[in-house]
């Protein structure tokens, strides 16, 4: 057997319908497109979102908000997490310690937040903090050191 010699299976292929050969061919005329109208045309494609010509859904609904495209999120951590942490002899916190442990993601900013208590004394490095963070890791004997974001040259 050859390449040449290989054929499709037995009826698994159709011949195509000859489309606007003329009347005797049954599919000329209108070519089975109907009659006038922008569908019986060559080159007719319909708008996204067009439907038949009722009002289409996103011309009814009003717009809504906007984003701001100055926005910077954080990723927030409590001081009751880095206590958590502090348990497990964690002393030293920053962003590699946080990802290792799954409470951050590589491109994360770091906000440390007061919400729970804290007695360990840890050293934290991160993007932000509250007043009250700061005020409890700094209270509990640890530091609070902020990054130092990157300097163009």
């Amino acid at each position: 057997m050859n390449l040449h010699d290989l054929k499709p299976a037995k009826n698994s292929t159709k011949k195509d319908r000859r489309i606007g050969r003329g009347q005797g061919s049954g599919k000329g005329g209108t070519s089975t497109r109907g009659n006038k109208g922008a569908q019986s045309r060559s080159g007719y494609s319909r708008k996204i979102g067009f439907e038949g010509g009722q009002m289409p859904i996103y011309r009814i609904l009003p717009k809504r908000g906007f984003k701001n495209i100055n926005r910077v999120e954080y990723s927030a951590i409590n001081i009751s997490t880095l206590q958590k942490l502090a348990d497990k002899n964690i002393t030293d916190i920053n962003k590699e310690v946080l990802m290792a442990n799954g409470l951050a993601k590589k491109k994360d900013l770091i906000a440390i937040l007061a919400k729970g208590e804290l007695t360990a004394k840890v050293n934290v490095v991160a993007d932000k903090y509250s007043a009250k963070a700061k005020a409890a890791i700094e209270q509990a004997g640890g530091t609070a050191t902020l990054v130092k974001a990157p300097v163009a040259e």
